[in-house]
């Protein structure tokens, strides 16, 4: 029952960076500096200069101020001020020589431009070599084509991804992590993981459920009779009443390397005891935190609390947020299932069930500000999309329509190939399962999603999507109406959002932190017409419009073929504070803006 069967640690000191070759080092410096290339300069805080166009493309160079140091390179701005950049083309130049493409020191050269504070610095440099050490590795293995992706089962594709969030430069930090963490937990390791099971003391955690879902069903669907029963005697082996505490999964990391020791008062007292590992694998998602049960796929993902910085955010999770988690999903649940255009569309949710959350009485009293030291000790399950599907269908992250292999090819292109019908109706097909979607919660129930690539998943017939599923629900979504009635036990959903800012849930969202990409993926690998990309999404927004009448004066009110939209810029947060670039409570309070953008639907106003 307890004999840990996860993927062992690299055999030899060596191995850990067996991946870190000179070659592969240059691939993927100059992969990043293409990357940083082009989101910073989309963020105003660099601006190369023109220089000539020649061979179709426009050329660039860029300085720091320093006539010593130059970049070159040729690019094509798209839509939404995206830098098309030739990867190949980028060269550097110091002192009049040629000089190779280094990600650190592109960062300390342009520092004061990117303007991070000289304390934020060495965490920013760290999430940097951390970003270019899975890079590495990603480079580094034999990962399935771009071609093999569209005939992989799910999580081969959820595994199979190399680039993480599009959009962040330090994308994969996840500082905390030794070389054997890095194989053991990080999701392109791809390596099977028994989570540790706890019991935790019901004086100082909560359980909360769906109305339909109470804690010994749980148990029972999750970890089986004999689990449970084997727990339960090793509570009364130590001479404790199992009728005194709850099970709950901890992520192994945690345990070894925060709980044994953060909260080990609690464990001397025995208001947590360490039960051993439980038998089901597990592969961790793109969100590192949350897992997939591989042993029984029809089973609940689960979610731990994970204290390693990644991307911004120490990565705990509330107890507090848990309480109200169960609650919130099933009013969403509820609000979709009862809305016709929803379940016509087939836009649908994986409800998170069932949390439990620990309190540590020392952080509590010592510290009255939100802090991750609250939020070490938490887990939550969700459903799996499995249990959804329809004979024929599959699933797909939506963040692998970004993805491009090992060989630069995308698995976009490749799955639109593959699927018997031509790029216009894929994408049609497409807009109409994602954006709708979006769009009604939006008008008719001011409800909004943090709805990225991770945070979806696709059902594909025939390579073709269907609909979609929103995930990570009760800390990702809001109700922009704070007079919106609501339970009293999620009113924390309803916001107060300055009037030009709802829009961006949209604008910034869905155009530019997603289909920014996507078009530049179609206008690269396809050489598909970025403005007739542009136009199936107006037609998306306008099909909708037109069948909803009603929400005619929010049309007017929340503009989508206004000409412009206020730029919204995620590295200015990381780089203005790389612990926590936001406060979930207040989202729209930290935001950073540069400027605006000028609309890529706007010429397609009716």
């Amino acid at each position: 029952m307890n004999q840990m069967i996860t993927a062992l640690p690299a055999a030899t000191p060596g191995q850990a960076a067996l991946h870190l070759t000179p070659e592969r080092w240059s691939k993927v410096n100059r992969l990043l500096v293409r990357k940083a290339l082009a989101e910073f300069a989309h963020e105003k805080l660099i601006e190369p200069a023109f220089v000539e166009s020649r061979d179709g493309w426009d050329h660039y160079r860029l300085s720091n101020g320093n006539d010593t140091l130059e970049y070159r390179f040729r690019a094509q701005k798209l839509a939404l001020d995206h830098w098309l950049i030739d990867t190949a083309s980028i060269e550097k130049s110091f002192e009049g020589e040629s000089a190779p493409l280094d990600a650190l020191e592109f960062i300390i050269e342009f520092k004061d431009q990117l303007g991070i504070q000289e304390s934020m610095m060495p965490v920013y440099l760290d999430e940097i070599s951390s970003t270019l050490y899975g890079s590495a590795y990603k480079h580094a293995k034999p990962g399935l084509t771009a071609e093999e992706l569209t005939r992989a089962d799910f999580q081969a594709v959820e595994t199979g991804m190399m680039e993480g969030h599009p959009g962040f430069v330090a994308n994969n930090g996840r500082m905390g992590f030794d070389a054997n963490d890095y194989r053991a937990y990080a999701p392109e390791a791809a390596s099977p993981v028994q989570l540790i099971w706890l019991a935790v003391r019901k004086t100082k955690a909560t359980f909360s459920a769906l109305s339909d879902l109470d804690y010994d069903r749980l148990l029972q669907e999750e970890l089986g009779t004999e689990t449970v029963a084997d727990f339960n005697a090793q509570l009364t082996e130590q001479g404790l009443n199992p009728n005194d505490y709850l099970f709950m999964p901890a992520h192994p990391w945690q345990w070894f390397n925060k709980l044994a020791m953060a909260f080990s008062a609690d464990v001397a007292n025995r208001n947590i005891v360490c039960l051993g590992y439980g038998e089901d694998q597990y592969l961790a998602q793109q969100s590192i935190r949350t897992f997939f049960n591989v042993s029984h796929p029809e089973k609940r993902y689960v979610k731990t609390a994970l204290s390693i910085l990644n991307m911004g955010f120490m990565r705990g999770l509330s107890p507090y947020y848990m309480l109200a988690t169960p609650a919130i999903n099933e009013w969403l649940k509820g609000l979709i299932e009862s809305d016709p255009f929803l379940t016509e569309n087939g836009f649908s949710i994986l409800r998170e069930v069932a949390s439990v959350g620990y309190r540590n009485h020392y952080y509590e009293t010592a510290l009255v500000n939100d802090t991750p030291y609250k939020k070490m000790l938490s887990a939550l399950w969700r459903e799996s999309p499995v249990t959804q599907l329809k004979p024929g269908q599959r699933l797909m992250t939506m963040a692998s329509l970004l993805h491009l292999d090992a060989q630069g090819n995308s698995l976009l292109t490749a799955l639109i190939a593959s699927s018997g019908v031509d790029t216009d109706m894929w994408l049609r097909r497409y807009l109409n399962a994602y954006l709708t979607p979006l769009l009604h919660c939006f008008y008719a129930h001011d409800l909004v999603y943090m709805p990225h690539g991770e945070n979806l998943i696709l059902v594909l017939d025939n390579n073709v999507p269907s609909r979609a599923i929103m995930k990570d629900i009760a800390e990702e979504i809001a109700v922009l109406n704070p007079d919106a009635q609501l339970p009293e036990k999620i009113k924390r959903l309803a916001v107060s959002v300055p009037e030009e800012l709802k829009i961006l849930s949209i604008f910034t969202d869905v155009f530019d932190c997603f289909f920014r990409y996507m078009n530049a993926i179609l206008v690269e690998h396809a050489g598909y017409d970025e403005n007739r990309f542009w136009s199936l999404v107006a037609d998306t927004v306008r099909d909708y419009q037109q069948g909803h009448p009603q929400h005619a004066d929010k049309f007017v009110r929340y503009d989508l073929f206004a000409p412009e939209f206020i730029r919204s810029c995620l590295n200015r947060l990381q780089l203005g504070n790389n612990q926590q670039m936001i406060n979930l409570a207040d989202p729209a309070g930290n935001l950073k803006f540069a400027g605006t953008l000028s609309n890529p639907i706007a010429r397609f106003k009716a």
